[in-house]
């Protein structure tokens, strides 16, 4: 008797340590940062833990019981395929899983996947332990997306400089043609000639953009003045059968950015959104204000912490596919047809959103729509507008016999520049390379009032040459000339660079540009 009670007191003994021992387990399996999940055989989900409740969204009384598949994913990828077969066969499995949260929130998890065994051997259950990567892998796309970027960006620049020397002499040109030929048949030729030549101007300088960054002047700008200046243009511009929502908050904070550059950011969005929509729909533009904290600013590369300013354009589109989704942003990548689009308008967008310190977040469902969010560094400051420039006629440019030393290894623009500073008025020397401008500059250092170089030269470049240049003369007037948007470079250079004048340029730029640095003696 004694020993049945001895036994009797050893068994509850060990009942007890092995409950204590199971609630240490679950309440270890309970506090686990990673989504824990168990589901039979036939998906039920029988154990979610409150990292999963977390990570989801879901409670463990709303996911318990619910089938594992049906809750957790939006589609059977060949991923969770591989993985249902793969667990049965080793037991294990482990890979990436793209799932779904509560709301319909896309999230990545690297998944590890344990068959569970009754005693006799039996498959009972899958032990699924999650954890979230999406930020990660978001970062990751975002690095590789930009490495690829730039990459296109030293070739596209590379293509932008010889085109701009190319341009150079047409531009040139075409002013004294006009001036010679009067007679109509001829100037409606130069017109057409002139407008052709100048959508290519636009062109390269859209390349140069995203090549290189853009420059511009910086004021404070009210951002709800912008989207109301969009929605003029697009109501006038867009079909009826799109509607155009907007909304303004009062509060809304200011911004210190180029009025122009982001004017054409917003109307490149609308623009796709238009066509994104060819039967109609919705185009909604909107703003607010925003606080980018630590815990978001890890989802982009370009985030910063502090207050922004978000303007927002989505439609009622098409969508983006998410095959295409990472590649929208990249120079000449278009869905539209041949001759309907450049593949530049994202690509240039991003490139100024970036140089105003902000950046860019998108979303998107294929026949739902997309939304673009804009994030710009926020101020609080009243408005500053500048005066425009009054414009000065050409002719008001006009030389008085004045020699100036032109310097380019690109003997069309050598001649085309020669000849219309000689037609306004002008005495030119010309060098083909360094070398021989300074040689030439040395023997008429008297009678040159100014020096119009290129930068890029065999021999001796620009930097060289005008070192050079200054130790003849300190006080000599250069104007560096380049087919790439280089000012950052020539600023740094110890020899100061009077102005600075990008190919391709026009007559009356640079009589203008010649003009000025003179009256500035």
């Amino acid at each position: 008797m004694k020993k049945d009670t001895v036994a009797s007191k050893e068994s509850t003994d060990l009942r007890a340590r092995a409950e204590e021992k199971i609630r240490e387990q679950a309440a270890l399996l309970n506090n686990a940062h990673d989504a824990i999940i168990v589901r039979d055989m036939e998906d039920g989900i029988i154990y979610w833990n409150k990292g999963a409740a977390y990570l989801y969204g879901w409670t463990a009384e709303e996911a318990i019981g619910k089938n594992a598949v049906e809750l957790l994913y939006q589609e059977i990828s060949p991923a969770l395929t591989d993985a249902q077969k793969s667990v049965l066969e080793r037991d294990e499995w482990s890979g990436e899983l793209h799932q779904v949260a509560k709301g319909g929130k896309e999230l990545i998890v690297e998944s590890h996947w344990t068959l569970m065994r009754s005693r006799k051997g039996r498959p009972k259950s899958i032990l699924t332990i999650n954890t979230d990567i999406t930020g990660r892998q978001m970062l990751e796309a975002q690095f590789l997306r930009a490495q690829r970027t730039e990459s296109i960006g030293r070739l596209a620049g590379g293509i932008a400089h010889d085109l701009n020397n190319m341009m150079t002499p047409i531009m040139l040109s075409l002013q004294m043609l006009r001036e010679k030929l009067t007679d109509d048949k001829s100037r409606r030729l130069i017109d057409v000639l002139e407008k052709n030549a100048q959508r290519s101007t636009d062109l390269i300088k859209q390349v140069m953009s995203f090549s290189r960054g853009v420059e511009g002047e910086r004021e404070t700008l009210l951002i709800g003045d912008l989207i109301t200046e969009i929605e003029n243009i697009v109501k006038e511009t867009f079909p009826r059968s799109i509607e155009i929502i907007t909304h303004i908050p009062a509060d809304l904070w200011s911004v210190a950015g180029d009025a122009t550059q982001l004017h054409q950011v917003l109307m490149n969005l609308c623009v796709n959104a238009r066509d994104a929509m060819p039967e109609g729909g919705i185009l909604s533009i909107s703003a607010g204000n925003a606080f980018v904290d630590e815990e978001f600013s890890y989802t982009n590369i370009d985030a910063r912490v502090g207050p922004y300013t978000v303007i927002t354009v989505s439609d009622t589109g098409t969508g983006i596919p998410p095959g295409i989704l990472d590649k929208i942003f990249e120079p000449f990548f278009t869905t539209k047809e041949v001759g309907k689009g450049t593949g530049l308008g994202l690509s240039t967008s991003i490139t100024i959103v970036k140089s105003h310190g902000g950046f860019i977040d998108v979303h998107s469902k294929a026949g739902v729509g997309t939304t673009f969010n804009i994030y710009l560094p926020a101020i609080k400051a009243g408005t500053q507008k500048e005066e425009p420039e009054p414009r000065i006629r050409s002719e008001e440019h006009s030389g008085k016999g004045e020699a100036i030393l032109v310097i380019d290894d690109e003997a069309p623009i050598l001649e085309t520049t020669r000849t219309t500073l000689q037609t306004n008025g002008y005495r030119v020397i010309t060098a083909s390379n360094g070398v021989e401008a300074v040689s030439l500059y040395a023997q008429n250092r008297d009678e040159v009032k100014a020096v119009l170089l290129d930068m890029m030269m065999p021999f001796m470049d620009g930097p060289a040459c005008i070192r050079a240049l200054r130790q003849i003369n300190p006080g000599i007037k250069i104007i560096a000339v380049s087919g790439q948007s280089e000012k950052d470079r020539f600023s740094k250079i110890p020899e100061r660079v009077n102005v600075f004048l990008s190919k391709p340029y026009t007559a009356e730029t640079l009589l203008k540009t010649i003009h000025e640095i003179q009256a500035s003696a």
